[in-house]
């Protein structure tokens, strides 16, 4: 029969907790008790046929602890008048908390209610959204609202992580709750002091006012005569992306090699440099307008993110030319092709139509499926040839 039975009044209850509603209570005040929960009971027929299956229903009911029972009169044309279940209501919630054995967990959320209403009172709404995660969170809670009074005293603070002196709080504890930080510094702290165009956990230490580690940018030069450090030759150079930004090397061309390798024997060029990509993200680049003023070329994977990363790049330098990442040179090293892993499917507006037709063939798997040819597996007399046809000098 299905009829609400014990363990179904339970889950009910069950559900309001898993909600959160039954704890954002206790933050709000807002009453969500005495609440009637749902009954499916008996029909007059089944009460009239299975006669000895209700009684047995209704004994269960009523034995419910925690648990209000409303009973109307039944009566029955063998056994004469009787009462069964009506409505079934949970009056306080100390009674859903005890039906559903939560009152120790309760009693620890009410902790952390009375502890953010003496120290942090902004965050009560916080808790009454996530009281869940605030749970989960109990036993770092206190070191949490330190960190966020520490930042409210001292906003956009100019230091690293590591610099930060809260007894019982190490760097390390900051960088693994830079997640739910974020949720309780944006809280509390007033606007000047937040970058919101900083996104994301990666950026927590921006958003803030942190010192970031600084992003280093890896080249060499391939004209001797454009030598950073004059009379070494073999000049493999890493700098920080400001003192980037300030070198102004004076040369008119730039390439960009994604493998190290294929950066590293990078043949000499005249009036070169060569920067080592290492992948998607070029926003180090974005402070050396110098570069504005070169020829930039970009030499990639030939690959659906070989082309992404093509077209990030465009987005901050338009005029950048892409190198080596075209059919023949694909078709030319077939017995190298390989297999790329979760392609690129969205469209790629900043490629010229050489690249997009390209791209196209390679996402839409028309020559081969999952294709990539990886740019180290392309021969160096290749690249060679690739840098005296477009007219550029070696030394």
């Amino acid at each position: 029969m299905k009829w609400t039975r014990p363990a179904d009044l339970r889950s009910q209850l069950q559900k309001l907790w898993e909600r959160g509603d039954i704890l954002a209570g206790l933050v709000t005040g807002q009453a969500l008790f005495p609440k009637r929960l749902l009954l499916k009971a008996p029909t007059s027929s089944e009460m009239s046929d299975c006669f000895d299956e209700v009684r047995t229903w209704i004994s269960e009911l009523r034995a419910m602890p925690h648990c209000r029972v409303e009973m109307r009169d039944f009566r029955h044309r063998v056994f004469g008048a009787n009462a069964v279940p009506q409505e079934i209501w949970i009056d306080k919630v100390e009674d859903a908390l005890a039906l559903i054995g939560k009152q120790r967990v309760a009693a620890r959320f009410s902790e952390l209610i009375a502890v953010t209403r003496s120290q942090q009172p902004q965050l009560l709404d916080w808790l009454a959204k996530r009281p869940l995660r605030a749970l989960e969170l109990s036993d770092e809670w206190g070191r949490l609202l330190e960190i966020v009074s520490w930042l409210q005293n001292h906003p956009r603070p100019g230091l690293y992580l590591r610099q930060v002196d809260i007894p019982g709080v190490h760097s390390k504890f900051i960088e693994t709750q830079r997640g739910v930080l974020t949720e309780l510094l944006d809280m509390v702290l007033p606007p000047e002091a937040i970058d919101s165009s900083a996104v994301g956990v990666s950026r927590f230490a921006d958003r803030y006012g942190f010192r970031s580690k600084p992003v280093r940018i890896r080249f060499r030069m391939l004209d001797p005569e454009h030598a950073i450090i004059p009379g070494v030759s073999a000049q493999d150079i890493t700098l920080d992306a400001d003192s980037f930004a300030k070198l102004d090397p004076k040369v008119s061309r730039v390439f960009i090699a994604e493998n190290e390798i294929n950066f590293l024997a990078f043949p000499q060029v005249h009036d070169s440099m060569v920067i080592f990509g290492a992948g998607y993200g070029f926003e180090m680049l974005n402070g050396a307008a110098w570069l504005a003023q070169c020829s930039i070329y970009y030499w990639g994977d030939i690959d659906t993110h070989g082309f992404a990363i093509l077209d990030q790049l465009r987005s901050r330098f338009d005029h950048v030319e892409s190198m080596l990442m075209d059919r023949g040179t694909l078709l030319a090293f077939e017995s190298q092709w390989g297999l790329e892993e979760k392609q690129v499917l969205h469209d790629l507006p900043r490629l010229n139509r050489e690249e997009r037709a390209l791209y196209d063939e390679l996402r839409d798997n028309r020559i081969r499926k999952d294709l990539r040819l990886e740019q180290e597996r392309i021969g160096f007399s290749w690249l060679e040839s690739a840098l005296s046809e477009l007219g550029f000098v070696g030394l």
